[in-house]
Parts: structure tokens; sequence; C-alpha cells
């Protein structure tokens, strides 16, 4: 036996899929560097550069000697800025024993399912949903179970339905508002209805993704578990990379009870260890100082959501709905699905749309189905307008000339 053949391998990771936010990526770079020019809209990484003012805070923080190991739940000073972030922008009171900083909301989620699963354990996942929680779910022995909305509802899940999903092998659910892959928002009512929800199973917990809170152009965000009697019920996640530029620095954090931080802190302290140390000066500085070129971030983005909205609308067959957050439009492409290309044949799914939109239109977007809603593509507008303009004229084009 080969050591390189798959048996060889764990189970769970010739069992593990490939994200396709990141398979896509590597495609367009491969086409690039046969010389065409791809235009990627497949990242959910925002196109600006980390404030100067963060940056600044870092290298002075190198230069004081951070360099060495943080304790593995983060450092005191960024703990302490968490604490008043979650009070000042998401009404959530939380003590410094229920914060863990970790490296990037993926590995905090990662840490609380690897601390909440056993085998069997179910996880109702509101669908469509980003493309690593079924993955992580899986590894930590979980089964996800998948309760979906469409277009039609603007991609969001009803309380009725997520009632309707639990069982009594049901340990959390899971939802990111504002949402990867769709951008959509949930309202104090709809929060409120599926916080009715949880509150009625005594052992039921919920997961709320806030990674995209500051891209919300919506009055308010709201948190679920600032809901009357949801703090001890939520986890609540977030991190750096989307608000503040800041993808590569890996930086998330999480707040909960104090009995799930301990178990996370745990498993963190056996993985990883605490997040890079001048980074979390960093970051403190991040919640902290001014956050002028975050909201300045946001209104980039809210421009460019009209724009691409106006552009995807001029495409035959494609149905758009008009998010309230985050930087992505998840256009419903069903109407191609079985339109006959050259050569007679046609696409069968989602993914052979993407894959023709990127080898003939050198567009690349990633295929619903890895978010669990076959039948729709992801479109980043983290790009220039230019980019934007350029990138749906050769999609346009391209479907132009199907039968």
């Amino acid at each position: 036996m080969q050591a390189t053949s798959t048996s060889f391998l764990s189970d769970r990771v010739n069992n593990m899929e490939e994200s396709a936010t990141l398979l896509m990526s590597k495609l367009a770079r491969e086409l690039t560097d046969e010389g065409h020019h791809v235009i990627s809209l497949s990242l959910g990484e925002p196109d600006f550069d980390t404030p100067d003012h963060i940056k600044t805070f870092a290298k002075e923080a190198l230069d004081q000697g951070y360099t060495k190991y943080t304790p593995v739940p983060g450092l005191p000073e960024l703990r302490k800025a968490i604490i008043t972030k979650f009070k000042r922008d998401n009404n959530l009171d939380y003590a410094m024993n229920e914060i863990v900083v970790s490296n990037g909301a993926k590995q905090s989620i990662f840490n609380i399912c690897m601390s909440l699963l056993n085998e069997g354990d179910e996880v109702a996942v509101l669908t469509p949903f980003w493309v690593s929680y079924s993955a992580i779910i899986k590894l930590a022995g979980g089964t996800p179970v998948y309760v979906s909305a469409g277009i039609e509802d603007d991609f969001k899940v009803s309380a009725d339905q997520i009632k309707n999903a639990l069982t009594d092998k049901t340990k959390f659910v899971i939802f990111s508002s504002p949402c990867n892959p769709t951008g959509s928002v949930y309202t104090r009512e709809e929060l409120s209805a599926i916080a009715e929800v949880i509150k009625a199973r005594p052992n039921l917990l919920v997961i709320s993704d806030e990674i995209y809170e500051y891209i919300n152009f919506t009055d308010t965000h709201i948190s679920i578990g600032a809901l009357p009697d949801m703090k001890k019920r939520t986890i609540t996640v977030n991190g750096f990379a989307k608000g503040f530029a800041m993808t590569g620095w890996r930086l998330g954090y999480m707040g909960a009870p104090a009995w799930v931080a301990s178990a996370c802190t745990k498993i963190q302290g056996q993985v990883t260890s605490g997040a890079t140390s001048f980074g979390q000066k960093a970051g403190a500085e991040a919640l902290l100082a001014d956050l002028s070129p975050t909201h300045k971030m946001k209104e980039a983005f809210g421009k460019r959501r009209t724009l691409i909205i106006d552009l995807l609308n001029e495409i035959p067959d494609f149905k758009v709905n008009y998010p309230k957050g985050a930087f992505y439009i998840f256009p419903d492409i069903s109407a191609y699905i079985g339109k006959d290309l050259a050569g007679g044949e046609h696409f069968k799914n989602d993914e052979e749309f993407a894959l023709y939109l990127l080898r003939t239109a050198h567009v690349a977007v990633v295929a619903g189905s890895a978010f669990g809603a076959p039948g729709c593509i992801r479109i980043s507008y983290a790009a220039s307008d230019d980019q934007l303009k350029e990138a749906i004229s050769r999609i346009k084009n391209c479907l132009a000339k199907l039968v």
C-alpha cells in the first residue's frame, strides 16, 4: 500500500468534501495561470485593505514585544474589548469567562461542534447555509438536518419549519444573519418566533453566526441572544474578517454560556492554543477605535448591491431578490438547467452551470448546491464597479448564445 493512496487516509478525510468556494478559487487561478483574464466573484473576501490604524497598532504591538504565546481563550484586553462591543452593539452582557477568541470564526464553530456533538446528534441547519457548517458538523460526528427556504421566501426559514424539523436528537440550531450565501437578514419578529421555538425545548441551543454584522443595510442588527431569556441558550459567533477587512489575520470570537466557553477553550488548547498575540492587540483596537472605515466600506457595498442587481435583472430567466446584508447575490438560475448547449449537451445542475461560466465567460461563481440550494449560484460583489460590470456582461453574452 502506498502512503498516498486513498485507503491509507482516514475515513473522515475521504468522506469530507472540499470547500466549494476554495475549489472554485483554485480553478480560477489555474485558468489565470494559463493566460486567461478571469474575474473571480467566488470568494467571500472584502476587496478593501485593513484600515491603517489597525495595521499600525499591530506594528506597535510587535515593537512592544507581543510575540509570545497568549492565553488560550484570548488576551484579557481583547476579551474586555469584545465584552464592550457586545454590550454596545448587541445589548449582550458577557463576563470574561464567557468569551473565547479563536483563529477565525470558523474555528469558533469547529470548537463548538467538537464540544457539543456526539455521534448521531442532530443539528438543524437553516438552509441555504455557509458551506463549512455541514462539513464541520459531520467531522464532529453529528448529522446535519437541512431546513430550507427558497427565493420566494427571501431564503429565510420560518419558525414553524424549524419546529417541525426538531427531534429528540437535535442539539442545536445554526444559522447566519446577515446570511452567507444569500445576504438575507432575519427581522426582530422572525428571530423572536425562532426564539420561542428554542425556549420551548429545555436542552436546545442556537448558534448565531454574526460575522457579517457590520455589513447590514437594515436600520439595526438584531442578535437573537439579546432577546428575552435567550442569552443562556445562544452562542454568538463573530470575527474581524468581514467588517474590518481582516480575512488574513485569522481572528474570531464567541460569546457563550460559561460551560460552553470552558469546553471550547479545552478543545482549542489541544488544537491551536491562542490566536496570534499582536493580531489580538490590533483586534482590540479595531473594536474600540473609530469605526468610520467600516461604515464607509458598508456604504460602498451598498452601492455595489444596487449596481449588480440592476445588471443581473437584464439577464433573461435570472430570479434575483434584494438582500439586506453581506456582499452576496444568490440568483435562482434553475431555468437554465436542462438548456441545450452546442453539441446537444445541456446543464444537468448548477455545478455544471458554474463551471460553464468559468470556462466560457471566465467568471468564477459558486454553485448553490454547495450551500444546500440547488438551482442557484452565489455571486460575491466584493469587487470593483468595473469588474462587476465586465463580469455580468460576460455572463449575459455567454448565456445569450445558448439554444
